[in-house]
């Protein structure tokens, strides 16, 4: 998988300590690595069973693993080798695959469409999947011949007891799941770290985070929303999302530019093309960082006004951005309100 959403725009907020720590702070690991085309950032505040060796090669090895199943990239994923079956018969999968696909078509219809894991046709005709950008703009008939082979209601997941299966109404159908890797990662380092008997830590993949607990000197967890320019570090907002998830998108990293136009990697499936509206960033808080990293795309693809009535009609808490004559413009819904330190 490449970071074919965005880079990484919610981040850790770091405070400035002295060299030596205060009686109070609790010792904390801290690791890194790459996944999903992407940079992730775990820390563990307290101990773990084998140390921050321990910690960094069995949260390698689970993302390894879910990357293993969900790269386009990849093309021995399970997600490519399902891509390549040109049927329309049960094709198995593990569990995981399952959750993740449920998860995201339930989206998908929550939105009515706007966040939709079939619109990797079009994703790869714009040049933001494993095929190399186009030389020229896609055309109309381009454009539209990619549609055809668009649609959640044709992709259907089967799960007994025992086994799971994908089966897509359209041989040629192609499901790319980038859009809700980070969130999926991210849930699933947090699951492993409750089963180690980790209840204090940070994970972060890109824009998705699952926090619990206190952090280092017995605070919860505070999160920053980046303003969205070039500046890594310049803070639009500072969130406490007191346990729950956060997930932030965004359409000013990703982008490339093509005949003397930018074009976003986030496509609207209706249209078939990139997005053009004037909202850049949207972050939602939700329990599950997956549930929050397919809201908060399905949101980019909106646009600032559906997007704001559309958050307010489901009670989410969401904060947006947009970009205006002015500078940027920041709205939240009353349901976001909680999280925000002022």
């Amino acid at each position: 998988m490449s970071l074919n959403k965005r880079a990484i725009i919610i981040f850790a907020l770091t405070l400035l300590w002295g060299c030596d720590k205060p009686p109070t702070e609790r010792p904390m690991l801290e690791i890194h690595g790459r996944t999903m085309g992407t940079f992730y950032g775990v820390k563990v505040v307290g101990d773990f069973p084998g140390g921050e060796q321990a910690l960094q090669s069995q949260v390698d090895g689970l993302l390894k693993h879910y990357n293993d199943e969900i790269s386009t990239y990849d093309p021995n994923s399970s997600l490519s080798k399902f891509n390549q079956f040109n049927s329309t018969q049960p094709f198995p999968i593990s569990q995981d695959m399952a959750d993740i696909v449920i998860s995201s078509v339930r989206v998908g219809e929550r939105t009515h469409g706007v966040l939709d894991v079939t619109v990797g046709p079009l994703v790869n005709l714009w040049g933001f999947g494993p095929d190399k950008r186009p030389i020229k703009t896609p055309t109309d008939a381009q454009i539209a011949a990619a549609r055809v082979k668009v649609g959640i209601k044709r992709l259907h997941v089967d799960v007994s007891s025992d086994h799971a299966t994908m089966r897509k109404d359209q041989p040629d159908m192609y499901v790319d799941l980038s859009t809700v890797g980070e969130g999926f990662g991210a849930d699933k380092v947090a699951d492993f770290l409750e089963s180690r008997g980790v209840h204090n830590y940070l994970v972060e993949i890109a824009g998705a985070s699952r926090s619990r607990g206190l952090n280092a000197k017995g605070e919860p967890w505070r999160l920053a929303i980046q303003k969205p320019t070039d500046e890594i570090e310049e803070v639009q907002a500072i969130v406490q999302p007191d346990g729950r998830a956060i997930s932030t998108s965004g359409s000013y990293r990703n982008y490339y530019e093509l005949d003397g136009k930018r074009y976003s990697h986030i496509i609207d499936p209706v249209t078939g093309k990139p997005i053009t509206h004037k909202l850049v960033s949207a972050t939602v808080i939700t329990p599950t960082a997956l549930e929050a990293d397919g809201l908060d795309t399905a949101l980019m693809v909106m646009g600032p006004e559906k997007a704001l009535a559309f958050a307010k009609e489901q009670h989410l808490a969401v904060y947006l951005i947009s970009k205006t004559d002015q500078g940027f413009k920041a709205e939240y819904t009353d349901a976001f309100k909680p999280y925000l330190v002022k």
